[in-house]
């Protein structure tokens, strides 16, 4: 193999580790209507597929907007023993504040994408998109 061709090969090889996405873990939980008032968005309606930040990202405001791909990894209790569904991708529109019993507390309709609601609360996956 000559040496162009190893050069080129180390290249794509490190072009693809980049391109590798980091996704934290937490846990997800939701809430119910009435979706406004939010925090970031006052009485505005930004649909269903949408968030509340914990502290863990939150950032004082700072994930106000942005999408987060959540997926279910598995359950945190024994109550329903394969709750897992998929994933979602949500806007972050509101803060759950201290206490939240989730990293994300997803809308009632995301959360029932992903888990069954009758699971309360899952183990998540999350990241930026």
């Amino acid at each position: 193999m000559g040496a162009t061709m190893r050069v080129l090969m180390m290249i794509a090889m490190a072009a693809s580790l980049v391109s590798v996405s980091y996704a934290a873990t937490g846990t997800a939980t939701f809430y119910t209507p009435p979706y406004v008032p939010s925090s970031c968005y006052g009485f505005q309606n930004n649909g269903v597929m949408i968030a509340a930040a914990s502290d863990a990202i939150w950032g004082n405001r700072a994930a106000c907007g942005r999408n987060y791909r959540v997926t279910c990894t598995g359950r945190t209790n024994l109550g329903v023993l394969q709750p897992c569904r998929g994933s979602v991708v949500v806007k972050i529109v509101d803060y759950c504040p201290p206490g939240c019993r989730g990293t994300i507390d997803l809308s009632q309709e995301a959360f029932a994408i992903i888990a069954d609601p009758n699971a309360g609360k899952v183990n998540i996956e999350y990241h930026q998109v």
